[in-house]
């Protein structure tokens, strides 16, 4: 879905839409607000509002990334019981038809034994070798030709009982599959209705979301959320202090992301060029530094919305921008993976979504494509 780039600016509280289709930063080229200097965060702790919405929001998007993957167990295995119960099916019709034939050649067998009164072989002429009844005078030859048909009619019942045998057990477990199928479908539907149930509780999450992000703009004081402690909760503390372990040396700044906006890109969107790479994300997802760093600067406000600078080794520094929520403040040192805000839609923006930049200095106006840069070590986008 395209958005409409209008060219006045609204400076009024707007509520963002709960999809973003392709997502563009609008005008992040032209002069960028203000960044804060280093030092504590203007609005000191932040309110309890924005630590429960943010808490709610990450907790709520775990909940249904577990269902997903719960329910995506189940629709494997119910697709690996269904082609099992298709292969079972093959068997056991090829099966059937052997058996048909063994019954059929060990019947036909016994009603000979019968007739002859047990013999089977030089009677009539019907040894199969040529032989005739006058050859076979001396009864201990009679006898010892019929070895070779015992010796088959036991072959053939011993086939026969196998054969049962193996398609009872089949037939078994052809049954055990019918019955675990029905088990499955079920918990396919009941998780089917949890991912919807919760999705829509994360959508109503995300819209109180973007309205803090709205409410701490329009007040000018974009305070940073602390996620440690009992006031997130210890689910999502847990998710952060994870985030925060060392990683890699260099990582993407998200993990599950559609690729929109590249950098260089032109058009009305954009003053004079794109001067990074967007990430198409839902609003709060995590937002990772790419690498260990500083945190110098924090903005709020301007075409970028809300949004953070981390300065990295040999001079480079990355921007992180329209945010919903900062997790860290200015002084900050972060680790390469650690969370330091969620992803939003505030600032020049179409959709929710990550504005992502490297430069040559913390300002605006030195950055360089983030594509090669991040590739160059090690990191694929």
């Amino acid at each position: 879905m395209r958005h409409t780039v209008r060219a006045n600016h609204r400076t009024g509280p707007r509520r963002f839409g709960r999809t973003g289709g392709v997502v563009l930063c609008t005008l992040c080229a032209v002069a960028a607000a203000p960044l804060a200097a280093p030092g504590p965060p203007s609005a000191g702790r932040p309110p309890d509002r924005s630590t429960r919405v943010t808490s709610e929001v990450l907790r709520l998007a775990e909940e249904a990334a577990q269902a997903r993957q719960r329910y995506e167990r189940v629709r494997r295995a119910a697709k690996g019981q269904r082609a099992r119960a298709e292969e079972l099916g093959r068997t056991l019709r090829v099966r059937g038809a052997v058996r048909s034939a063994l019954r059929d050649d060990a019947g036909a067998a016994a009603r000979a034994q019968y007739r002859t009164g047990g013999f089977t072989v030089g009677l009539d002429g019907g040894d199969g070798g040529g032989g005739a009844e006058e050859d076979l005078d001396d009864p201990v030859e009679l006898v010892a030709r019929q070895v070779p048909a015992v010796r088959r009619r036991a072959r053939l019942g011993r086939m026969l009982v196998e054969e049962e045998r193996t398609s009872r057990r089949l037939e078994a477990e052809a049954r055990s599959l019918s019955v675990s199928r029905s088990g499955l479908d079920r918990d396919g539907a009941r998780l089917g209705e949890a991912i919807r149930t919760v999705e829509a509780r994360l959508a109503d999450s995300r819209d109180d979301l973007n309205a803090v992000a709205q409410a701490a703009l329009d007040s000018g004081r974009c305070a940073p959320v602390d996620l440690a402690g009992d006031r997130a909760g210890p689910a999502v503390e847990r998710a952060a202090a994870r985030s925060a372990r060392p990683a890699r040396e260099w990582t993407r700044p998200v993990v599950s992301y559609e690729l929109s906006a590249g950098f260089g890109g032109v058009g009305a969107n954009w003053a004079g060029g794109h001067t990074g790479q967007d990430f198409a994300v839902p609003a709060g997802t995590p937002v990772r530094a790419v690498g260990a760093g500083t945190v110098v600067a924090a903005g709020c406000g301007g075409p970028f919305g809300i949004s953070l600078v981390v300065e990295h080794e040999n001079g480079w520094y990355s921007q992180y921008a329209h945010l919903a929520v900062p997790l860290a403040e200015p002084g900050r040192r972060v680790r390469a993976g650690q969370w330091i805000g969620l992803s939003g839609n505030t600032g020049n923006s179409t959709g929710p979504h990550l504005h992502f930049e490297i430069r040559s200095t913390p300002e605006f106006g030195s950055a360089v494509d983030p594509v090669e840069w991040l590739g160059e070590r090690g990191v694929r986008l």
